[in-house]
């Protein structure tokens, strides 16, 4: 399985979570895509840790099993395909996580996520620990 790690899935797994590791060492391969990355660092510049949230993050993403997934042309055309009918359900979701649940989608990726506001994206794979 290809699985592509929010940010809460991150934070879990730099604190030990034995359910997210647990799935991580099950999977192919790790994504992370550029906008965790943002957010990620965006958090460890309010913390009093930034070089060392970096640094590890930076080797994280150094390991050969992980990959950055960015947002491309073709990504853009799943958010602008899923937004709309999200919202007319009632059911819109945080801007950063629809550009996340679209990168999951365009390149069939499984999404380890503990935000439940994932769930109504059709066709997106939701993995919770």
């Amino acid at each position: 399985m290809k699985l592509l790690l929010d940010t809460n899935a991150y934070s879990a797994l730099r604190t030990g979570n034995s359910a997210v590791i647990d799935r991580i060492r099950r999977s192919e391969h790790l994504y992370l895509p550029m906008i965790v990355i943002g957010e990620l660092l965006y958090g460890f510049g309010l913390g009093s840790r930034n070089l060392e949230n970096k640094t590890q993050l930076e080797s994280f993403l150094a390991e050969r099993h992980v990959s950055l997934a960015a947002v491309d042309y073709e990504v853009c055309e799943v958010y602008a395909r899923i937004a709309g009918p999200l919202r007319l359900r009632g059911k819109p979701i945080p801007s950063n996580d629809l550009w996340i649940a679209s990168i999951a989608l365009r390149n069939n990726f499984s999404l380890l996520t503990r935000d439940k506001h994932f769930v109504p994206v059709e066709g997106l794979n939701v993995i919770d620990w």
